[in-house]
């Protein structure tokens, strides 16, 4: 993967744009779970999600190599594409988005107000991918895609702070989208030499990264989660997996209930937002709270950027905490 000495150096670029996020100790949490549970905040980046960070050192190597690139295009579902729009903003790059005919649309306001240009085609997380690569092509504009280790690179920065802040966890719990934030947390845990637990957590209704673990190589399944569209991969990145495949204890499935149920208790026991694959990780936590009683363990709230309608379901009339 990447030496201590290349995350430093990363991670040195990363928050001289991003500064680092707080991992902390929540009273009510670690009672909930029977557990010493931190939370790592990665809703409080200046854009709400992990992605950002992914950003800076992707475009910062694209200048580099391609000094003369006009600027860059990619699919996303919002965290990704908002990246890219900041830290090509700061670098004076053009920014087109693919971000589908469905989509969050607080995330798609942020794109748009952070100057990307926005495509409003595809439904799947595939059909996007494909129609951005063409456009790369047609246009001239370079195609980012949505795992390289580049983009590892740079969300790894927040693994070396949590690992670093909070050295003898047990076990860190961190949602799997196409990977590349549990293949940051792998990076920094295995470049400081510690022994600490991964586990991936999925949508249990797009699970193809749970089926492909299980059976070892990569399966392709179509899902769909309302709740969690950062984490609705229907095919696993064959690099990405592989290192998953080294680096991860196990990983948990989580329902769509189970995630707004983590964001009604983040809310009431910390009094943090998180969407819904932000939710993921405290949503496994909960499911495994047997498992992981009497030790020391950290969930990664990847993200905050939650719709109205998605904080409306999940804090529904009558609706507990969990």
């Amino acid at each position: 993967m990447f030496s201590l000495a290349e995350l430093d150096a990363a991670a040195a670029e990363v928050n001289a744009v991003i500064p680092a996020t707080p991992q902390h100790r929540w009273a009510l949490l670690s009672e909930r779970v029977g557990a010493d549970v931190w939370v790592k905040h990665e809703n409080h980046t200046p854009l709400g999600a992990f992605k950002c960070r992914g950003g800076v050192t992707y475009l910062s190597r694209l200048k580099q190599r391609e000094p003369e690139t006009p600027g860059v295009v990619s699919a996303s579902s919002g965290n990704h594409g908002q990246s890219l729009a900041y830290s090509g903003r700061r670098m004076g790059l053009r920014v087109m988005i693919v971000i589908g005919s469905t989509s969050n649309p607080e995330k798609r306001a942020s794109m748009a107000a952070l100057g990307a240009e926005l495509v409003d085609q595809g439904d799947t997380t595939e059909e996007k991918i494909a129609l951005a690569q063409r456009m790369g092509a047609n246009s001239g504009l370079h195609f980012v895609p949505p795992w390289h280790p580049d983009l590892v690179l740079g969300v790894a920065s927040y693994g070396l702070e949590l690992l670093r802040g909070v050295p003898d966890l047990d076990t860190v719990y961190v949602p799997v989208g196409l990977g590349s934030g549990a293949c940051g947390v792998i990076a920094a845990r295995d470049a400081l030499g510690l022994k600490t637990r991964i586990v991936g957590v999925v949508a249990a209704s797009a699970n193809a990264y749970e089926l492909s673990f299980a059976a070892g190589h990569v399966i392709s399944k179509p899902g769909r989660t309302p709740v969690a569209e950062g984490i609705e991969i229907a095919t696993p990145h064959p690099e990405a997996f592989a290192w998953l495949k080294r680096g991860l204890e196990r990983i948990v499935a989580v329902t769509d209930e189970e995630m707004l149920a983590a964001i009604r208790v983040l809310l009431s026991d910390t009094h943090n937002l998180a969407e819904g694959a932000g939710a993921a990780a405290l949503a496994a936590l909960l499911k495994e709270r047997e498992r992981s009683r009497g030790k020391r363990v950290a969930v990664v709230l990847s993200g905050g950027n939650a719709d109205a309608a998605l904080i409306g379901r999940a804090l529904g009339e009558g609706a507990q905490p969990g």
